[in-house]
């Protein structure tokens, strides 16, 4: 140690000045907890943005704009789409969602880490467009659980919620596309586990094809 600074001192400043941020994605059918694990998860982990998406759906009671979403018409949507604003986007559920392009651009130039919590459309065109992007699935611990979640959060009705566990299901079959699976049985341990993903990727030196297969039991 020089000077009381740690051995690695030098070496983690040189990676800091000159790295270029990674994009992150969390998908997962409705009801998964994404939102309330992404809360738990970025106070426990430096230089890594939340992108907020742009949606045509209604604001739900205690929401406001900007948070958790920018809240546009449809015409306003449309508009976005043309000047090719969104980094992605997709019709789920009867509204449209996408990732405002400018500011994951910004912030990964400034050598942060962005996290996209998008849908599973979204997340299959974001690899598209950034094929280095690391798509991580969020699991429930089984069906029935997803259905209970969906039921007690008593935001949509009885047909809505028929069709988000429809979409569930073929949403789960694309589990395989992804780079890692994280199985939301309690939410303090699946933040750590999206800290462990994230601290892994920072290490990364090359890519591994090698799928990873849906569980059975949710399929």
């Amino acid at each position: 140690m020089a000077d009381g600074l740690p051995p690695d001192y030098f070496v983690k400043q040189q990676i800091d000045e000159t790295r270029r941020g990674r994009l992150f994605v969390v998908s997962g059918p409705s009801g998964v907890g994404k939102d309330t694990v992404i809360q738990h998860f970025l106070p426990l982990i430096d230089r890594v943005k939340l992108s907020v998406s742009a949606t045509t759906r209604s604001m739900r009671p205690g929401e406001t704009q900007d948070d958790p979403y920018h809240f546009f018409t449809m015409s306003e949507f449309r508009s976005l789409v043309e000047m090719d604003a969104l980094l992605e986007y997709a019709e789920v559920n009867g509204n449209y969602y996408g990732t405002p392009r400018k500011m994951v651009d910004d912030e990964l130039q400034r050598g942060n880490d962005v996290l996209l919590k998008i849908d599973v459309q979204g997340a299959s065109a974001v690899r598209k467009k950034v094929p280095d992007a690391v798509l991580i699935f969020l699991m429930p611990p089984s069906y029935p659980e997803l259905e209970r979640r969906l039921r007690t959060r008593s935001t949509e009705t009885e047909d809505q919620i028929d069709r988000r566990l429809l979409d569930a299901r073929k949403e789960l079959q694309e589990i395989p596309h992804y780079d890692y699976a994280v199985l939301n049985d309690d939410v303090p341990q699946a933040a750590e586990r999206l800290r462990f993903i994230f601290q892994a990727e920072r290490c990364r030196v090359r890519t591994s094809p090698t799928p990873v297969l849906a569980p059975s039991y949710l399929l």
